[in-house]
């Protein structure tokens, strides 16, 4: 019978490139409790996907001469690659190219305008293109850069649409301060004080400057910023404002987002408001946790480490890279990373731990009772001790499970595990072999082993999904003795329950010889690294095809000056042309065709200051004589811009 519905989110991944360690955290995470919840008998909504709209995607197709979609394709193919490989089992996967998600957005923000929460205006301030973050300039770091990834921000000026916040401050304060909604709860005070304390500034909800984007439905010139669209996903995936999905009135209000702290303000203050404005339930909890760090800064690349989970899963199994990623993330905190430190947990905790009392108990009960332990018993010393650790243990990884302190849950179990091989010590089986009037105390020893490990094994597979079946079977637990209800129980098992010897379920690997061949590993993707660095830098330094390679002595023949426009006026026997008249600055002017029409009216060029190429040979365009080039730039959405300099005298010589 189900305990009821558990809904639980990863934020959607930005598709960035490869995937590194430091992106499996979240997911697995939250992998780790849907299995525990499904283990309980929760009805599970797992949801995790992609963020796929953005400039900088729009400018990453351009560079790789394949459209946006395309881009993404590729990129979404690789993340569903790794959660496969990393025993991801998720319920659900959105894209926000998903066209059921789209139309969803284009009505919540519609929705939201209707209600009078979403305004047309102008933004200018600061813009981080890799965060696609606006910033105030008290909110940028010391050295006047994103206080979210540290790198330059750059001034913006354009006109977009905005979300009222400050109607909603109130509420915000008191979710963040009065509730637990947000994990763990130090986090709060941060983003009061530096947010709402301070006034919360209405929130740029589009963009005009790209296309790559959802369009807004009464508004064409404006793409739906990435929080409005990218946020929304946690009720679309549901059904909200579409038909692809009916699960909505379910599953809302989820019970956990999981996100890593960079984006934390997004879902601790504008998911909310957003939910507020359309009137609905609020998220149950927000757990925030740190980043896997290398040397204190966020992990992007191998930095001294090899980091590509494909590579690490290959070498150690994904179970080893899950227990060592959850076991070091404390909630809240950054976790910082290396090989060596991996290998030496893997060593410690799996190989040494848990890995050597399976594999010490099932040899004893094979050499002393041939697999099969008998049914006569004798209770002893250190037995109640044991027994009640193991029986305990299901509600303290409850209890750590429902905070999201993974990592707590996880040291709990392995505290068990170390009992029970201090148990064996403090018994000394070994010696009751030797001795056959304690055979009967020898089989409860044997059997209260694997009593122990049978309880651990089951509230680890969440955890370490491949590798506690292999545990079951070794030591006669089946999917009816294996079960979560059961996990509280001592005495499960069939009382003549019988084990069979397997492979050794975590070798312990040689540290030494093993971080030498990581280097190895490391050497050879710097020299890839190096190779594929020159070729871009030699390929940068090439003309593109089809244009020449000139000299100085050939550019100094091109006259570049600037000139203002006085008139302009449509082509009559072209779509495209404009004709300008400009004041060279010495008091002539000159007349010049430019195919711009698409671009601007004629009314938006007049006045402007221009660079033209001057000494251009006239030629007759449309029945217009045009003695020049104006000066424009291709830009990455396929527009085209004037360079005006309107600060500089027409007349003046560029070069």
């Amino acid at each position: 019978m189900s305990k009821g519905k558990f809904y639980i989110t990863t934020p959607i991944y930005y598709p960035s490139g490869n995937p590194h360690i430091g992106h499996c955290y979240t997911t697995v995470a939250c992998d780790s409790i849907a299995r525990y919840k499904r283990m309980q008998g929760y009805d599970v909504m797992f949801l995790t996907g992609t963020d796929e709209h953005g400039i900088k995607i729009e400018q990453k197709a351009k560079e790789m001469g394949i459209s946006p979609k395309e881009y993404v394709d590729n990129i979404v193919e690789i993340f569903k690659k790794l959660w496969k490989y990393m025993n991801v089992d998720y319920d659900r996967y959105i894209r926000t190219t998903d066209d059921y998600h789209v139309e969803a957005v284009q009505k919540i923000f519609k929705e939201l305008y209707d209600r009078g929460y979403i305004y047309k205006g102008e933004y200018s301030g600061n813009y981080c293109t890799p965060c696609e973050s606006f910033w105030t300039n008290s909110q940028l770091d010391e050295n006047k850069c994103c206080p979210e990834c540290h790198r330059p921000v750059k001034e913006a000026k354009e006109e977009a649409y905005f979300m009222k916040m400050a109607p909603f401050a109130d509420r915000l304060e008191k979710l963040l301060t009065e509730t637990d909604y947000l994990r763990p709860k130090t986090r709060a005070l941060e983003l009061v004080n530096n947010f709402i304390k301070p006034g919360l500034e209405d929130l740029c909800v589009s963009r005009n400057s790209f296309k790559w984007g959802i369009p807004v439905p009464f508004d064409q010139d404006h793409v739906v910023y990435v929080w409005v669209d990218a946020l929304s996903n946690y009720i679309t995936a549901l059904g909200y404002d579409n038909d692809a999905y009916n699960d909505f009135n379910k599953f809302w209000p989820a019970d956990v987002h999981m996100v890593a702290k960079d984006i934390m303000r997004f879902h601790a203050i504008t998911w909310p408001t957003i939910l507020m404005a359309l009137d609905l339930p609020l998220p149950k909890h927000l757990a925030v946790h740190g980043w896997i760090t290398f040397n204190g800064a966020k992990m992007s690349k191998s930095l001294g480490n090899v980091v590509d989970p494909f590579v690490l899963g290959e070498r150690y199994g994904a179970d080893a890279i899950r227990y060592h990623i959850l076991r070091e993330m404390a909630l809240g905190s950054d976790s910082s990373f290396s090989n060596e430190v991996m290998i030496n947990r893997i060593n410690t905790d799996l190989a040494n731990d848990l890995g050597n009392l399976v594999a010490r108990t099932v040899a004893m009960v094979e050499k002393y009772f041939g697999g099969v332990i008998p049914n006569e018993r004798e209770e002893g010393e250190f037995d109640s001790e044991l027994i009640s650790e193991a029986t305990n243990l299901r509600d303290k990884v409850d209890e750590y499970i429902d905070k999201t302190q993974l990592n707590i849950a996880l040291e709990e179990i392995f505290k068990v595990v170390s009992r029970a091989n201090k148990y064996i010590d403090e018994t000394k089986p070994w010696i009751l072999g030797k001795d056959e009037t304690k055979k009967a105390r020898l089989a409860s020893v044997l059997y209260n082993l694997l009593e122990t490990i049978r309880i651990c094994a089951t509230l680890l597979s969440a955890f370490m999904p491949t590798t506690m079946p292999k545990i079951f079977e070794q030591i006669g637990a089946d999917s009816e003795t294996a079960t979560y209800d059961n996990a509280a129980s001592f005495g499960v098992l069939p009382q003549n329950v019988k084990v069979v010897k397997g492979a050794v379920i975590f070798p312990r690997i040689d540290t030494e010889k093993e971080i030498e061949e990581l280097n190895a590993i490391i050497s050879e993707n710097e020299k890839k690294a190096k190779k594929a660095l020159e070729q871009a830098e030699a390929k940068a330094t090439q003309p593109p095809e089809g244009i020449a390679v000139i000299g100085i002595e050939d550019f100094a023949k091109i006259e570049l000056k600037t000139a203002k426009i006085l008139e302009c006026e449509p082509v009559k026997k072209s779509k495209k042309l404009l004709k300008l008249v400009l004041d060279n600055g010495d008091g002539s002017t000159r007349t010049v065709a430019s195919g711009i029409s698409e671009y601007y009216k004629p009314d938006e060029l007049i006045g402007h200051t221009v660079i033209v190429v001057s000494n251009l040979k006239p030629a007759k365009l449309c029945g217009v004589e045009s003695q020049g080039m104006i000066l424009a730039a291709d830009c990455p959405d396929g527009g085209v811009k004037v360079v005006f300099v309107d600060d500089i005298p027409a007349g003046s010589k560029v070069r």
